[in-house]
């Protein structure tokens, strides 16, 4: 398709001549990018290093918090191990002290039960004697 001006002066355009020119026009656009991207201004190097550098130290940062979390975490952890210990020492000793505890009852109540049955024997005894 030729392409003519109107009366106008606007230059009609076929198809395929839009598709050279945006071809055209993506190839110099991605010519750009490629000369942007390969730079060999001493700035820009130094800006890359301080980038760098900055990026180190940010992660240098974010690794100190997280072990200084992780501290913190095993610390509390340690500390509930110590706690959970305490609590069941306790416990054993309570369960220790009450068992005593209930073998002295039941001990005393043995006793008691013995001695009853002597004093009511005796008792007994001593009415078969008076008859």
């Amino acid at each position: 398709m030729k392409s003519y001006k109107d009366a106008t002066g606007k230059r009609d355009v076929g198809f395929s001549d839009r598709l050279t020119t945006s071809s055209a026009a993506k190839k110099n656009e991605l010519e750009r990018y490629r000369t942007s991207l390969v730079t060999d201004d001493p700035a820009f190097a130094e800006r890359q290093v301080a980038r760098h550098a900055a990026s180190a130290a940010r992660d240098a940062r974010t690794a100190e918090r997280k072990a200084a979390r992780l501290a913190v975490a095993a610390r509390e952890a340690a500390e509930k191990v110590a706690r959970v210990a305490n609590e069941a020492r306790e416990a054993q000793e309570k369960a220790t002290q009450f068992a005593s505890e209930q073998a002295d009852a039941e001990a005393r109540a043995i006793a008691l039960a013995v001695q009853q049955k002597a004093n009511r024997d005796a008792r007994y005894a001593a009415r078969k004697v008076r008859k």
